[in-house]
């Protein structure tokens, strides 16, 4: 535990992204197994540990404190965990030294054998055996929500540093591998084979596309690419293989609950990637309805039969990962297509269909038809080599998204104030940003506007919650969100305009922004940059 809670201190006091880097490698080159599996789960988000609940660490504290001390104590530090372990005095009552603290392992074991009753026995006896970083860490660790500035990816990054290995290999195998990776730290050394997927049927990252910036496509022969419309619903991929059947959003989030429908009639047997969408598909010959009707679907435990009847799920196929246990993706994308063709032309017609190419012989032809596209579900299209393979990550070139609205951006929520009025009970005042790179840090965020409105009531109350579980800091009224590559809130923005502005550390300035959508398919990591909103800029001018 000891080189964990250092760690985690060491993380906090070290803002820049490289610095961050380099801590990671160094833990999980010097850590012995498990200890570095356990540690690398807890970083990534992939430990499954029950919560110990405030409630019960408060009762413990006061078994040993005066109340109106500790909760003066509380008020002046302002964090539960940090409190706690700097008042349990344990100290007295053990003497400790680096040898004789619990291991990261041991820890974890412990609270996974720990039945219900003998959980606060367990969480007392190591709050006494832990120094003060030890606790720390500890109830960090049980609590949830480290907030030192380390992403799943980040983590990702360090293990491919360790074994200098392209992140890409790391990315296709994580979530066929479950904690404490000694397969995969093995491997990463050089003393095991690469791990091989036990099943298809998992979550495999999936392939993004860039936006079509500023002379992206001179030089680009038409003829090497295929164009589909880019429909407005959410991103899933559908996994089916020896009769297990799981649906997942693009961040790898199970959604098989909420859409029962379309899970049973998956008779095939493969992994494929498309889009979600409600109404009637191609082959019924029904509309496509629009993203609002998806979303009385979404985030859904369970799902009623009248639900289901009122709004009908399906896919909208547009790659094919896995053809039964056979892993396609390193075949072109014209022989995946292929592939994909054949198997949606025997799938449920109504729950299945296939995203139709959009012939065109030039740039400019296709400018056109993605300007005036036939559905008012269609936002844009997708532009693909025909001889790309399935590659996980936003690698530049191989796939593009054309939007039909430029006036349109994937920002990530970073401040929120009360509202005003009969919403002064709410948080609905956010301010928001998108990536820049920072020589020293690398990728970080950059706010680009603040909004009030464009989101229901219904909305309101999701944004409302996350602003309440996910406050890091407070500036007076104004609360600092969690937001990170892979945690935090993205939502989709409209405005009427954007220009350039010396007022705003962005250097641009949105006119009349509000936000249209809530992206919670979406990683914080998949929202725009700050290149896409001045490219916008220099389109207009």
């Amino acid at each position: 535990m000891k080189a964990f809670s250092d760690l985690l201190d060491r993380l906090v006091l070290t803002p820049a992204r490289n610095g961050k880097l380099t801590l990671l490698t160094d833990y999980f080159r010097d850590t012995p197994d498990p200890d570095r599996g356990y540690g690398l789960a807890v970083l990534a988000g992939t430990l499954d540990l029950a919560n110990v609940k405030p409630a019960l660490l408060r009762e413990l504290v006061l078994e040993r404190m005066d109340e109106e001390l500790f909760r003066y104590s509380y008020d002046y530090v302002g964090d539960l965990a940090e409190t706690i372990s700097l008042v349990w005095d344990g100290d007295r009552l053990v003497q400790r030294s680096p040898a004789n603290q619990p291991r990261l392992s041991e820890v974890i074991h412990a609270l996974q054998t720990a039945s219900r009753s003998d959980t606060r026995s367990v969480v007392r006896g190591l709050l006494d055996a832990l120094d003060t970083s030890g606790r720390f860490a500890f109830l960090k660790l049980v609590t949830g929500g480290l907030r030192i500035g380390v992403s799943a990816r980040l983590a990702k990054q360090a293990l491919a540093q360790l074994g200098q290995k392209d992140v890409t290999e790391i990315e296709t195998l994580w979530h066929g591998l479950d904690p404490p990776y000694e397969p995969l730290f093995a491997w990463l050394e050089g003393r095991g084979e690469k791990p091989v997927l036990a099943t298809p049927a998992i979550f495999h990252s999936v392939m993004l596309s860039n936006p079509v910036g500023d002379r992206d496509l001179e030089g680009l022969n038409p003829k090497d690419f295929a164009a589909e419309w880019k429909w407005d619903g959410i991103r899933v991929q559908l996994s089916h293989f020896g009769g297990r059947r799981k649906l997942y959003s693009r961040s790898g989030d199970d959604i098989s609950a909420s859409f029962p429908d379309v899970l049973e009639a998956a008779e095939f047997e493969g992994v494929i990637d498309g889009e979600l969408l409600i109404g009637g598909t191609l082959r019924s010959n029904e509309p496509t309805r629009t993203f609002s009707d998806l979303q009385q679907r979404l985030n859904r435990k369970t799902v009623s039969s009248k639900m289901i009847r009122d709004y009908p799920a399906f896919i909208r196929a547009y790659d094919m990962l896995f053809d039964r246990d056979a892993d396609i993706r390193g075949e072109t994308f014209l022989d995946r297509r292929q592939r994909l063709t054949r198997m949606i032309e025997n799938a449920a017609p109504t729950r299945f269909d296939l995203s139709p190419l959009v012939p065109f012989s030039s740039w400019e032809e296709l400018d056109r038809l993605r300007s005036t596209p036939p559905d008012p579900v269609i936002e844009g299209v997708m532009i693909k080599r025909l001889d790309s393979s399935y590659q996980a990550g936003r690698a530049k070139g191989p796939w593009f998204k054309w939007k039909r609205d430029p006036m349109n951006a994937d920002a990530v929520l970073m401040y929120a104030q009360r509202g005003h009025g009969k919403r002064s009970s709410y948080y609905s005042d956010f301010t928001f940003g998108v990536w820049t790179a920072d020589p020293e840090q690398g990728d970080m965020l950059v706010p680009v506007g603040k909004a009030y409105f464009g989101f229901t009531d219904e909305e309101l109350e999701v944004l409302d919650r996350y602003v309440r579980n996910n406050t890091v800091d407070r500036f007076g009224p104004v609360r600092a969100l969690r937001a990170e590559p892979d945690h935090g809130f993205v939502v989709e923005v409209a405005f009427e305009g954007i220009s350039r502005s010396g007022r705003h550390k962005s250097g641009v300035a949105m006119r009349f922004p509000r936000i249209a959508r809530l992206r919670q398919d979406k990683l914080p990591c998949e929202a725009d940059r700050l290149e896409t909103l001045v490219a916008m800029i220099n389109r207009a001018s």
